[in-house]
């Protein structure tokens, strides 16, 4: 169960995903979805999707030229004030001071 929603939160980050949405594509039950996650992975499956965007959006950061604002719709915020919050909260630091000095071309 947690093996067939792990692909959809990885080829889907942006998607607005509740459990019920994630429980409903795996045949599942909200409960013993999040139970699951909790079991194997230490966390709910949205708080897992939340890790899983930041993890791409962090990566985007340090390979494109892509806009923090661009980064965010990407990987699934609805703001650019939402993402910034969201990154700063669990890597340390803000989107714009994440990305190095120089890009590659």
């Amino acid at each position: 169960m947690v093996g067939q929603a792990l692909p959809l939160l990885h080829t889907q980050p942006a998607r607005d995903w509740t459990v019920a949405d994630l429980a409903v594509a795996v045949a599942a039950s909200k409960t013993v979805l999040a139970d699951r996650f909790l079991q194997l992975l230490d966390r709910p499956p949205i708080r897992y999707l939340s890790q899983w965007r930041l993890h791409l959006a962090s990566g985007l950061l340090r390979t494109t030229g892509l806009g923090v604002g661009e980064i965010g719709a990407t990987v699934g915020y609805n703001s650019e004030q939402a993402f910034s919050r969201a990154f700063q909260r669990e890597l340390g630091k803000a989107p714009a001071h994440w990305r190095p000095e120089a890009i590659p071309s």
